[in-house]
């Protein structure tokens, strides 16, 4: 008798088990992640003042035009990746599909983090009928030059808001802890000799499968972002990515202007208009989307709050700030959602799905 554990048939029974895992797992992880932190937020703010804000001290006229301005945002994103996908090689798309593969995209991250991402790359790939490897590298290539604009920001930050930063460092375990780790040097030594290990351990398994699957995805990212540097267009595409970040940051200042104790800072010497703490907050908040989350909600809010109480704000107001702005934030990803949803809904059934049948941009399966 072959003992359950070397049977062959109990092999594709245990990998169903591994992948049913996994996929509850990637729902339950980031689920909880926002729970607990939504949890700790209203536990750590006044909710009578929260509600006492949204009602009466709430300039509504600025909240929708940040709506817009998201809308907008993600109108510019789309026909960035558009110039990606065409020096890829893939045929290009309608303008307001490109528009519906970010609006689709940014939706579902509300369902599920990340799988925006996915759809968008599945959304295109089977539109234009190309591999689906080439989409997946210009997304990755995509976010890739987002962080280098991260990077840039943040290195701004620390400069421009060197005082608020300083007075974090001073004042708050969080950040005396961040300025010990970093001035310590026995840190440095260890984070270099766990990359030199992690180095080693992959060129001892270069042949085993995670390595090799490692590299390919490497090698996808690389393709999609080395598209920049030799596509038509560079450009548009840096305007574009001008245009993208410029929205971003003007949906939180033009948040500033829809309560009165933001409003504040605007008129405060020192703070160019607001222009300083807009920087600070807007990068806190942009820094939070690492964490796994249902578009942001948890540790966004919680970052800006944070962020926030930097220039004397309080923890309730800051709270009543970020609640709002990403309750009607989302709102408005939902009905570009549903616009997506349509669109693609009527475009099938016009049949106008199919792309032109001139082939020679169109990458062999």
């Amino acid at each position: 008798m072959v003992p359950p554990s070397d049977n062959p048939a109990s092999i594709p029974r245990r990998r169903d088990i591994k992948a049913i895992a996994g996929r509850i797992l990637k729902v339950v992880v980031p689920l909880g992640i926002s729970a607990a932190l939504v949890v700790w937020l209203f536990h750590k703010v006044d909710l009578d003042r929260v509600e006492e804000i949204m009602s009466d001290g709430v300039d509504y006229r600025f909240i929708i035009a940040m709506m817009l301005v998201t809308m907008f945002s993600h109108m510019i994103r789309g026909l960035r990746w558009g110039i990606q996908l065409r020096a890829a090689g893939i045929p290009r798309m309608p303008v307001v599909a490109e528009y519906v593969s970010i609006f689709g995209a940014y939706a579902m991250n509300l369902v599920f983090p990340y799988l925006g991402e996915a759809w968008r790359c599945v959304y295109v790939s089977r539109r234009q009928r190309c591999k689906l490897s080439t989409v997946v590298g210009t997304d990755l290539g995509d976010r890739a030059s987002d962080g280098i604009v991260i990077a840039m920001l943040i290195a701004l930050t620390l400069f421009v808001a060197r005082p608020q930063l300083t007075r974090f460092l001073d004042r708050y375990p969080m950040g005396e802890a961040l300025h010990r780790y970093a001035t310590d040097g026995s840190l440095w030594i260890c984070l270099c000799a766990v990359a030199l290990l992690a180095a080693v351990v992959v060129w001892l398994f270069r042949r085993s499968k995670a390595v090799k699957s490692m590299e390919r995805s490497v090698a996808r990212i690389w393709s999609g972002f080395a598209v920049l540097f030799h596509m038509k267009g560079i450009w548009l595409y840096l305007l574009l990515t001008v245009g993208i970040w410029t929205c971003y940051f003007m949906e939180t200042y033009l948040c500033f202007y829809a309560f009165p104790f933001t409003r504040a800072l605007v008129d405060e010497p020192g703070s160019c208009w607001g222009l300083v703490p807009g920087l600070v907050v807007f990068v806190f908040g942009s820094c939070s989307m690492i964490v796994p989350s249902n578009g942001g909600l948890g540790p966004w809010n919680i970052a800006v709050m944070f962020a926030l109480t930097l220039f004397g704000i309080s923890s309730g107001d800051g709270a009543a700030y970020s609640i709002v702005c990403w309750s009607f934030q989302a709102g408005m990803l939902v009905a570009l959602g549903i616009f997506s949803a349509l669109y693609i809904m009527i475009e099938r059934r016009a049949g106008r799905n199919n792309v032109p049948g001139s082939g020679g941009l169109q990458e062999k399966s």
